[in-house]
Order: structure tokens, then sequence, then C-alpha cells
């Protein structure tokens, strides 16, 4: 730990930011596995048993099964239901507002994922800055030494300076592969509605 803490000191304002960076990083990532978690978003239990009674001509049993899950998918197929029971729709318009549902529950799902993206993408620069401006510090002061530069004094400003390219790289690596994984989520919820809901609108009781 006191070793993490003098590279800290060593990497200065930029390694600071980094850190900093990192605990963005971490608190995103926890929020997130704790939402998906919360919603159930891998839960697909309900899919079979709610489609079976659509197709039976019971949507009454159909939106019971769904009711007891607080996953996305659940609620867009509820959604789905109730939108084609409705005779004052047309199969057009239950098909938009369909979409605008899904696309709406996708998108807040996808809250707080792009910092993630971004930090990816920043970090490394972040760090590539530090590293230089160390750089450019640690050859001025082997100007100021003149004749009595040594190499050990080289080095020992070199690795400083490196510090905080390592430092980015490492917080653009976890971000960049938790981003990754909750995309991945994502997309298979995405996936798996888009099945869903191709199985309740191309079947059911006709209204």
């Amino acid at each position: 730990m006191s070793q993490a803490f003098e590279w800290i000191r060593l990497g200065g304002p930029t390694m600071l930011l980094l850190v900093a960076l990192s605990v963005a990083t971490v608190t995103i990532v926890l929020v997130k596995i704790w939402e998906f978690w919360d919603q159930r978003i891998g839960d697909t239990r309900f899919v079979a048993l709610a489609v079976n009674a659509w197709q039976s001509g019971a949507p009454d049993q159909a939106l019971t099964a769904l009711a007891a899950s607080p996953s996305p998918l659940a609620d867009v197929m509820r959604e789905t239901i109730r939108a084609s029971s409705d005779a004052s729709r047309s199969d057009e318009q239950v098909r938009e507002y369909i979409q605008a549902v899904a696309a709406e529950r996708l998108d807040t799902l996808r809250n707080l994922m792009r910092p993630l993206e971004v930090i990816s993408q920043l970090a490394p620069l972040i760090g590539l800055l530090g590293t230089v401006m160390g750089m450019i510090q640690a050859f001025r002061q082997l100007q100021a030494a003149g004749d009595r530069v040594s190499p050990a004094v080289l080095s020992g400003g070199l690795w400083e300076a490196l510090l905080t390219t390592a430092g980015g790289l490492a917080v653009a690596i976890v971000a960049l592969v938790a981003f990754n994984y909750l995309d991945r989520r994502v997309e298979r919820l995405q996936q798996r509605m888009e099945s869903a809901l191709t199985a309740l609108l191309t079947s059911g009781p006709r209204r």
C-alpha cells in the first residue's frame, strides 16, 4: 500500500487524475452490476410461459406470468400484450409503440456506460501526457546539472515519468473490459427482446 502511495506521489497531478478516473470506473461498474442484478436482466424463465399463454388466447394469464419479474424484458412484453389487446391501435401503431418502449428500456440500461468508454480512451492519453511532462522535467534537470549528470539520475527521472503511462494503461484496460462486458449483456438482452416480441407480434389472438 505504501508503495502505491509513493507511485502516486511520484506521478504528480497526472497520477491523481488517473486515480480519480479509476475510482469513477470502479463506482460505475459496481452501480451497473447492482442495477443489472436488481432488474434480473438475465432472467428468461417467464418468456415461454407468457408466449404460450398469449398464443393460447389467454392474455391475462400471460400478464400474470410476467408480473413477478422486474426484468426490462418482462416489462416490454407486458406493454406488447397490452398494446396488442387494444383494438383502437393498428398493427403498425403497436409496432412503433413497442419499438419506442424497448429502445427506452435499453437506453436506460446503457446509462453510465458511455463514460466507461470515454475513460478507456482518455486514460492512456492522460498517462502519456504525464510521461511527456515528466520527461521534459527530467531533461531540464539534466541540463541544469551540466557535467555532473549521472546515468542513475537519468534513469530515475525516466522511470518516474513512465509511471503515469503505466497508470493510464491500467485504468484504460479495466474500463474497456468493464464496458465490453456490460455492453455485451445489454446486447444479449436486446436479442432476447427481439425474439420474444417477434413471437408475440406474429401470433396470439386476433383483434
